[in-house]
């Protein structure tokens, strides 16, 4: 199992000698968000200061942006990290695409199907200098003047992942992605009768393998160094859950458990300005369903209990302060001697 980490955002300053402390940690990848930050900003500054981590963006918000300015980005983040950037992408919701980024909204699957084939077609053109002649119902990428292609350093393709919680973007990222980003409001039950078979079903349309498609996330991780910071991390966890259970869109998760009403209680007081209050709600059993919990010493069992044979990489963090290195190096290996089915993106040309 591969093990990820999150990059701070918040200052740049700070950056550099994360990444560096996360890769002598000896993390296999870190991770951006789109959230408080722009998700490639920091990235840049981690593949110049990094030789081995994977930099991957988990996610950035996808159709705010053209996909001509998302390939340049990841184009020049794989140049700088040499061939070590993953673009990871989703949709985002209804409400926030309409409100928070002014962006008109449509049917996310068949436009974020656009996305991947147009990202692919427009690198294409800049690594073989094959005329780009994309036309779709959402985008249309005719011109590419020679003035404005950049340079091919021989890097492979950017890997690219989805963020994926419905039935028909499950399947999409199955068909079309490099890798799928589950989000952490999930459960093993969840993963094993919901999610990972509509993933096969989308990978059975194209002939993907499942040892060259990654499986990120799936749950939380709730860890410290003893009994008193894990039980800190516990309830950041818990909000978490409180947080993302007030959503309608995740409640099928819910619904699978019995757990309906919960659901639509924290609604209900998310409605009402009860923010502070939400996690008051949500049981330790109900945490538990949600997430890994026990401490560096017993976090790798835990682990493998609750996400082996399922997910491929994880993030340990329950919440985005920053990559850390709090987490024992023998830890660390204990998680990546987890058995997963993903042994290498296969990107080709």
């Amino acid at each position: 199992m591969r093990v990820l980490t999150t990059l701070p955002q918040a200052d740049l300053r700070k950056t550099a000698e994360a990444a560096r402390a996360a890769e002598a940690a000896g993390y296999d990848g870190l991770l951006t968000m789109e959230n408080k930050h722009d998700p490639f900003l920091a990235h840049a500054i981690a593949a110049v200061n990094t030789d081995r981590i994977e930099l991957a963006t988990s996610v950035a918000i996808a159709f705010p942006r053209s996909p001509m300015v998302v390939a340049n980005a990841g184009w020049d983040l794989q140049v700088a990290s040499r061939g070590r950037f993953v673009l990871g992408i989703g949709p985002q919701i209804r409400p926030h695409n309409e409100r928070r980024f002014s962006v008109p909204w449509s049917a996310p699957a068949p436009r974020l199907r656009e996305y991947v084939h147009a990202l692919r077609a427009i690198w294409t053109t800049w690594e073989t200098g094959e005329k780009l002649d994309f036309r779709g119902k959402h985008y249309t990428f005719t011109l590419m003047p020679p003035y404005f292609m950049p340079p091919s350093f021989g890097q492979r393709m950017v890997p690219i992942t989805l963020a994926a919680v419905g039935e028909h973007s499950l399947r999409l990222a199955g068909e079309v992605a490099d890798g799928v980003r589950l989000h952490g409001f999930c459960t093993r039950r969840y993963l094993e009768e919901q999610i990972v078979p509509k993933l096969r079903e989308g990978m059975a349309r194209s002939g993907r393998m499942r040892e060259h498609f990654e499986i990120t996330g799936g749950g939380f991780v709730a860890t410290g160094a003893d009994e008193a910071a894990t039980a800190k991390m516990f309830e950041v966890v818990r909000g978490r859950v409180a947080f993302y259970g007030s959503t309608p869109g995740y409640w099928g998760v819910l619904e699978l458990h019995g757990l309906g009403d919960l659901g639509r209680e924290l609604n209900a007081m998310s409605k009402a300005g009860k923010w502070n209050e939400m996690a008051g709600i949500v049981s330790d059993d109900v945490v538990h369903l949600f997430a890994a919990v026990g401490t560096h010493r017993e976090i790798a069992a835990r682990i493998e209990e609750r996400f082996g044979r399922l997910s491929d990489a994880l993030n340990l963090r329950a919440d985005a302060s920053g990559a850390g290195d709090e987490v024992p190096p023998d830890v660390l290996q204990d998680i990546k001697r987890i058995p997963a089915a993903f042994q290498g993106y296969r990107t080709a040309w």
